[in-house]
């Protein structure tokens, strides 16, 4: 059992050295080994799951920002109005938001989170969660098998699991789910920008951008979820995770 301090407030000073190259090497096979029971612990924590939305966003927003009440008041109707559990990183901001509407709306607030050096990154809305060394393997299973994606404001890491997923569902790694931005002031300038040097360059296609959607109207984002099909995940049988090491019970 990890006996380090969790917090609500990561800082940008982490008190931790980074692997060099060769530090990686010497220790691939025990890594490999904890990125297999990651991914192994992962998928059988979400399979418990079967219908859930994934939220995104910043997490410095405070309770009094309008983007934190805007996700703490879908995160309440994706559990009333749908009966669908809420998973995020379990970090504060956006994320503690969205938690904390569905705890106080009694359904599942799910924390896929992160243990740094030491300390545990986690807010204090969660039912459940589930603890990740590597960002990577945290990733995959935020995106795993959700019904739809919500993104909120927020910085690199935000932008990094929007252009991921986005990314996937362009090259049909995953089948299409939706993919939704709320907070058009934020989201209008990047949507400018794809369109203006993206799209005119050529490098993606006219019907990418039809791939997510704008809004800041809470009932459209609740009907799209709500007419998304339920997935079953990324299409591997158990057969093809079992012989890469991953078993699902």
């Amino acid at each position: 059992m990890s006996h380090k301090k969790i917090v609500n407030l990561p800082s940008k000073r982490i008190d931790f050295k980074p692997l060099t190259k060769l530090e990686l090497h010497d220790t691939t096979v025990d890594r490999v080994s904890l990125i297999a029971k990651e991914f192994t612990d992962g998928f059988n924590f979400l399979r418990h799951y079967p219908k859930s939305v994934t939220i995104f966003g910043g997490n410095h927003w405070k309770e009094e920002d309008l983007v934190y009440i805007k996700a703490r008041s879908l995160g309440a109707r994706i559990v009333n109005d749908l009966k669908y559990a809420v998973f995020t990183g379990g970090g504060p901001g956006i994320m503690e938001a969205a938690n904390r509407g569905a705890y106080e709306a009694g359904g599942d607030s799910l924390g896929l989170t992160i243990e740094l050096s030491h300390h545990q990154i986690q807010n204090s809305y969660l039912t459940k969660n589930l603890d990740f060394y590597y960002f990577f393997s945290r990733k995959v299973c935020l995106g795993f098998s959700a019904e739809a994606f919500v993104f909120f404001p927020g910085g690199y890491g935000t932008f990094d699991e929007f252009f991921e997923i986005l990314t996937l569902v362009q090259t049909k790694k995953i089948e299409y789910v939706p993919i939704i931005l709320v907070g058009s002031d934020f989201w209008n300038p990047l949507d400018e920008f794809i369109k203006k040097e993206m799209l005119t360059r050529g490098s993606i296609e006219p019907e990418d951008l039809q791939l997510y959607k704008i809004t800041d109207d809470e009932n459209e984002i609740i009907e799209t979820i709500r007419n998304a099909p339920v997935r079953i995940g990324i299409k591997f049988t158990h057969k093809n995770l079992e012989s890469s090491g991953i078993k699902i019970e």
